[in-house]
């Protein structure tokens, strides 16, 4: 009689006999309702499409960073600096027109003083004949003085640039006026050098001289700074000079009469008294004039200046904003082509691999011949 064997423990406590062994290998079913393969390859196929999209959008506009959704930060960055750029190149257009009219002004001025020397040189003329001749008719002499006079009032005329003049000012103008303006002078003066409106606002030497009240002091906006979200304008205030005023007082030299008495020709100067010696009186006119005008001509020329170099620095300004935000939202042209190559061998690889996971279902058809 066979003997069942006996089941002695080994050492670990386990018995000698084995038990049955689980295959845990899985087996990949066939089905004609599903294909995992063919779903895996069509995703990575709409992966590789989405991307393609992507890199021919930044190819076809340039841009990496095209609307918010791209980088919502380095859209709102580039979107706020595009502005204050766009505010720059604006800011330099205008400055280019008023640095125009302030250009005409100071050219103006610079002529109106060449031609008071040509004034100076009939003035000692018409002195030197006087001198010899007291009862020299100085008519021909006049008629020279008259026609320089006139090259004066026609360039004054047409110191202006669309429209804008600097040489429009009030500063050499100084009368009584019953217009409530002249409350910086006393009631018993009597001097008077311009039939222009005088107006208290606009002369420097008047004790109740406002600059902020000036209507001769032109403020041009020369830039806008930003803090945050406040905006503040940045102005240069440039004074207009006053040759309107000039050419009235000049157009009154006339070597063959007086000046009327009791009155100044020009501001703070002489006042002519009957027996004057009316030649001397009207080159001190002039001289005093030609004053005026090289202050007035370097003014201009400052002020000039001044907006050439706004200009100058709002130019480089835009030029670093523009870099700036290139950098920011550029696409890298030379990255996006590599890339396109790339996505391109990608899409065809991921369609064959679509293509061959398409397959599997018609091996079915072998199981039923």
């Amino acid at each position: 009689m066979n003997k069942l064997p006996s089941l002695v423990p080994k050492s670990d406590g386990s018995s000698g006999r084995r038990g049955p062994q689980k295959n845990n290998k899985k087996f990949l079913m066939s089905s004609i309702l599903t294909n995992p393969a063919a779903r895996s390859a069509l995703q990575s196929l709409r992966g590789i499409e989405t991307a393609l999209d992507r890199n021919q959008t930044r190819i076809t506009t340039g841009l990496k960073v095209a609307s918010g959704k791209d980088n919502a930060a380095y859209f709102s960055i580039s979107e706020t600096v595009k502005g204050d750029s766009g505010m720059n190149k604006a800011m330099n257009e205008s400055l280019t027109l008023t640095r125009n009219a302030i250009s005409v002004g100071r050219l103006a001025t610079e002529s109106v003083l060449e031609m008071t020397e040509e004034l100076s040189e009939k003035l000692m003329l018409a002195q030197a004949q006087y001198d010899m001749n007291p009862d020299f008719d100085g008519a021909t002499i006049q008629a020279d003085i008259n026609a320089i006079l006139k090259r004066i009032t026609g360039t004054v005329a047409q110191a202006s640039f669309n429209g804008s003049s600097f040489v429009d000012g009030h500063g050499n103008q100084h009368q009584l006026s019953n217009d409530g303006l002249v409350t910086g002078i006393s009631s018993s003066t009597t001097v008077r050098n311009s039939d222009r409106d005088y107006d208290v606002r606009a002369d420097m030497n008047d004790p109740a001289y406002d600059p902020a009240l000036d209507p001769d002091v032109v403020r041009v906006a020369i830039g806008v700074s930003r803090n945050g979200n406040v905006f503040e304008a940045n102005d240069l205030p440039i004074k207009k000079i006053d040759l309107l005023s000039i050419d009235e007082r000049l157009r009154m030299l006339d070597v063959t009469q007086d000046f009327p008495a009791g009155y100044e020709a020009i501001k703070d100067g002489p006042v002519f008294n009957a027996g004057d010696d009316r030649i001397a009186f009207y080159v001190d006119l002039v001289e005093r004039t030609r004053a005026m005008l090289i202050g007035d001509a370097t003014a201009l020329g400052q002020a000039e200046k001044s907006i050439e170099r706004q200009q100058s620095f709002l130019t480089e300004l835009t030029d670093i904003q523009d870099a700036g935000v290139g950098k920011l939202v550029d696409a890298d042209m030379e990255e996006e082509a590599a890339r396109l190559q790339a996505l391109q061998v990608q899409q065809q690889l991921a369609s064959q691999s679509l293509s061959i996971a398409n397959q599997a279902p018609q091996n079915i058809l072998s199981l039923f011949r």
